[in-house]
C-alpha cells in the first residue's frame, strides 16, 4: 500500500489551471507524453489539432494585427504562471472575533496573496473591487522582479519593508513608467479573473492619466465583449479655480463582468421618480403612460399587425421597425376591454412590409388585423362608455379618445432604478466626504490621503452582490470596502463577507504602516455601527481574522541525502520552521488543499496530543509528535474530508501504514480514498 501523500507546499500552477480549462471546452487537442521528472505521462496540448478546432481564428507571425504590447509584457505573464511557496501566517492577536468571524484582513504583496487564495477560492469572490495606484509619479507601485536578492532589490528600489514586501515609486522620469505600471496590473488582473465567480463582477478606481490602458488591460484579461461600462464618479463638489488646463471633477471607475451578460442590480426607487406614476382613470395602482411598440418587427412579423381604433375607425399599426409589446392573442384581450373585436385578414400586407423593412413578397401572409366587430358607432358607444367609468384597459387611448394607442405601466411591477455611468457626489458622495468620514473616525485625525466615501463603496456593494456573497478588494487602502460591506448588510440584512488585502505600505505619523490604518477603521467602523443599531446588529460581523504574507512553514532542504550523514537525515522527517506553531501549519496546509481561511474551527486534547478540527470535519489535523492510536481514533470519529498528519507524528514506518485501516475501517474508504484524503507535512 502506498504512502500518504505529501503538501505540495505551493500555490495553484497558473500554467496547469489554463490547461485544465482548455480541457473542459476542448479535449480533443490534448494528448499525453512521458514525463520526464514525474514519472508516468502527463496531459499536453497538440497545438496542431487546436488549430484545425479555430480553423481561420488562429494566427502565428501575423505582420499586422491589432493587440496592445508594453516593455515587461512577456514577463508578467509568466510572472501569473509561477506559482509561490509563500504562506498565509495567522495573527489572532491582531484580529477581531477570531473564532466567530468569516471576515478576512491580509498583509502582504497582492500578487503573492492571489496566488495563494486561488486554490481556495477560485470562482468563489462575487465582486471585486480596487483601488490601485494611479500612476500619478508619487505613488508606490508593486514591483514584481523577484529575481533581484533582497539587497540588491533594496538597492534598486528603495523600499523593502519589514516584512520584505517590495514596492518603488515609479517616477514619471521612468523610462517604462507607463510600462511598469501595465505590469503590475496585468498580472493581478490576470489572476483575480480566476477568483470571480462566473456571474462576478470587478470595479476598477482610475484617473484619466491611465484609463486608456486600464481598459486595454481589461479588455485583453476578461474579453472586449465583458466590457460593462466606464463609470464617472463625481469626486469634488468644489473644483480647484488655480488648476491648470481643464480642472478634474470625476474619475472612473471601470466595470468588468466575468461573463458577458453580467448586469447590475437595480438601486432602489427614488420618491421622484415614483411622483411621475399617476392615476387619472381610478385604476386599482398608480401607472404611468409607456410606449406600446417594442423594436424587431423584421423578427416578429407575427406582432406586426393593424389595430382598429373604437373611436375613430382608424387603423393603427405599431411604428416603423417595430412591433406591438405582446403577441396578437394577449392583444386582442386587452383592446376588448374596449368593445367587441375580431380578427380579419384586411389585405395590408403592403403596409406591414413597410413597417418590417422588406418586400411585400416576404411579408408573413398568415397574419389578421384586430378590427371592430360591430359598427363604428356602436362600437365607440361602447368605448366612450369604458372611457368615462375608468379604469382602463392596459392598452388606452390619449386625448380623452382621440389620440393614439399607449400603454401603462404599474408603479408596483416596477422593480428599480437602472444604473448609469453617471454617479453624481450627491448620490455617491466626493473625496472630501470621504476625508471626513475618516476624521470622525479616527478623532480628528486624518491617517490616509486618499479615502474614497463610503457611500460610493456601499453603492458598488449593493448592485454586485447578493445578501450571501464574498467581496474581495487587495488594494484596500483605508478598507472603506469593508466598511461599505458592514454598512450594506445592517440596510438589507445581508450576510456579504469581505477579503482585504493590504501591502504595510509604511506611513508617517501615528500609524507605522497602512494596514494598521485599515484593520483600526474596521474595528472602529464595526463598533459605530452595532452602537448606532443595538437591535438590528446583534448578530452582524465585524470581525476579522489577520493574515500576514510570510516565507513557507518548512526549511529548504537543497542538498542531496549523500551529503548528510545517516545521524542528520532526520533533517528531512522535520523540516519546519522553528518560528512556526501548529495554526501557521494548519492554515498553511489548508491554503494548498483549497479549504477556506474563514471557516470556523474547534479544537480538543486526546492523549496530551491537541486535534484540529476545520468546519466540523472538513479537515482535521494533528501536528504533535508520536501520537497514539487513540488519537488516529479519535480524528477518525470525526467523520473527517481530509486528514492532516506530521510526518514525524508516528514513531515507527508501520504507525504510517496502520493509519490507513484505521481510517477504512471507520469511513468505509477504499484504499483510493484514503489515500486521496490523508496527507503529511
Amino acid at each position: 500500500m502506498d504512502r500518504p501523500n505529501r503538501m505540495e507546499l505551493q500555490s495553484a500552477d497558473g500554467a496547469q489551471l489554463n490547461l485544465d480549462a482548455l480541457y473542459q471546452i476542448a479535449p480533443s487537442c490534448f494528448t499525453e507524453v512521458a514525463d520526464p521528472d514525474m514519472g508516468g505521462q502527463k496531459r499536453v496540448v497538440n497545438f496542431d489539432v487546436l488549430r484545425q478546432l479555430l480553423g481561420d481564428n488562429a494566427v502565428e507571425d501575423a505582420p499586422e494585427a491589432y493587440e496592445f504590447n508594453w516593455v515587461g509584457k512577456q514577463a508578467a505573464r509568466a510572472e501569473v504562471l509561477k506559482p509561490t511557496k509563500k504562506t498565509l501566517r495567522p495573527v489572532k492577536e491582531d484580529s477581531v472575533d477570531w473564532d466567530n468571524t468569516q471576515n478576512l484582513y491580509i498583509e502582504g504583496d497582492n500578487l503573492e496573496v492571489l496566488k495563494l487564495l486561488q486554490k481556495s477560492y477560485l470562482g468563489k469572490v462575487k465582486m471585486i473591487y480596487i483601488d490601485p495606484p494611479y500612476n500619478t509619479g508619487n505613488d508606490f507601485v508593486y514591483h514584481d522582479d523577484f529575481a533581484m536578492s533582497a539587497d540588491e532589490y533594496a538597492e534598486a528600489s528603495g523600499a523593502v519593508d519589514e516584512l520584505g514586501n517590495k514596492y518603488i515609486k515609479n517616477m514619471d522620469s521612468n523610462g517604462r513608467f507607463h510600462s511598469d505600471w501595465c505590469s503590475m496590473m496585468y498580472s493581478r488582473l490576470m489572476v483575480a479573473r480566476t477568483l470571480l465567480t462566473e456571474d462576478g463582477a470587478i470595479f476598477i478606481s482610475i484617473d484619466d492619466r491611465e484609463a486608456e490602458n486600464l481598459i486595454k488591460l481589461g479588455n485583453e484579461v476578461f474579453g472586449e465583449s465583458c466590457f460593462v461600462g466606464n463609470i464617472s464618479w463625481q469626486k469634488t463638489y468644489s473644483p480647484r479655480n488655480d488648476s491648470k488646463g481643464i480642472p478634474a471633477e470625476k474619475e472612473s471607475i471601470i466595470v468588468y463582468g466575468k461573463n458577458l451578460e453580467w448586469m447590475p442590480k437595480k438601486l432602489p426607487r427614488t420618491a421622484e421618480m415614483d411622483a411621475k406614476y399617476k392615476n387619472p382613470d381610478n385604476d386599482k395602482m398608480a401607472w404611468t403612460s409607456d410606449n406600446p411598440c417594442a423594436p424587431g418587427a423584421r423578427t416578429h412579423q407575427g406582432m406586426v399587425y393593424a389595430i382598429q381604433h373604437p373611436f375613430t375607425g382608424e387603423m393603427l399599426y405599431p411604428a416603423t421597425s417595430s412591433c406591438w409589446r405582446y403577441d396578437q392573442s394577449t392583444m386582442f384581450d386587452y383592446m376588448s376591454g374596449w368593445c367587441e373585436y375580431e380578427l380579419k385578414d384586411i389585405g395590408d400586407n403592403v403596409e406591414r412590409a413597410k413597417i418590417c423593412g422588406i418586400d411585400a413578397s416576404e411579408v408573413r401572409k398568415d397574419v389578421k388585423a384586430i378590427v371592430l366587430k360591430k359598427s363604428l358607432e356602436e362600437s365607440k358607444k361602447n368605448a366612450e362608455y369604458v372611457l368615462k367609468r375608468g379604469q382602463w384597459p392596459r392598452f388606452y387611448f390619449t386625448k380623452n379618445g382621440k389620440g393614439g394607442i399607449r400603454r401603462k405601466t404599474y408603479l408596483e411591477n416596477v422593480d428599480g432604478r437602472m444604473v448609469t455611468n453617471l454617479w453624481p457626489f450627491s448620490e455617491v458622495g466626493h473625496t472630501d466626504e470621504a476625508k471626513k468620514e475618516l476624521k470622525a473616525l479616527f478623532d480628528g485625525e486624518i491617517p490616509f490621503d486618499t479615502p474614497k466615501p463610503v457611500r460610493l463603496m456601499q453603492r458598488i456593494v449593493q448592485i454586485a452582490s447578493e445578501k450571501d456573497e464574498l467581496v474581495l478588494d487587495f488594494f484596500s487602502g483605508a478598507a472603506t470596502t469593508a466598511h461599505a460591506v458592514m454598512l450594506q448588510n445592517t440596510i438589507d440584512n445581508g450576510n456579504r463577507h469581505f477579503i482585504m488585502v493590504q501591502i504595510p505600505e509604511k506611513l508617517d505619523g501615528k500609524y507605522a504602516n497602512l494596514c494598521e490604518v485599515g484593520k483600526e477603521r474596521i474595528r472602529r467602523a464595526g463598533k459605530k455601527i452595532k452602537e448606532e443599531s443595538p437591535l438590528t446588529t446583534a448578530d452582524l460581523d465585524t470581525g476579522f481574522r489577520v493574515f500576514r504574507l510570510d516565507e513557507g512553514n518548512y526549511e529548504d532542504v537543497k542538498r542531496s541525502p549523500k551529503e548528510f550523514k545517516q545521524d542528520q537525515l532526520d533533517l528531512f522527517l522535520n523540516n519546519i520552521k522553528t518560528d512556526r506553531n501548529d495554526l501557521d501549519l494548519l492554515f498553511g496546509c489548508m491554503l494548498d488543499w483549497g479549504v477556506q481561511l474563514s471557516l470556523p474551527m474547534t479544537q480538543e486534547v486526546v492523549d496530551g496530543k491537541t486535534i484540529y478540527t476545520v468546519n466540523d470535519g472538513d479537515l482535521v489535523a494533528c501536528f504533535a509528535e508520536n501520537v497514539s492510536e487513540d488519537v488516529v481514533k479519535a480524528m477518525a470519529e470525526k467523520m473527517p474530508l481530509r486528514v492532516i498528519f506530521r510526518d514525524s507524528c508516528f514513531a515507527q514506518d508501520a504507525d504510517k501504514i496502520n493509519i490507513y485501516e484505521t481510517f477504512k475501517q471507520k469511513l468505509d474508504w477504499s484504499d483510493q480514498e484514503v489515500v486521496k484524503n490523508i496527507r503529511v507535512i
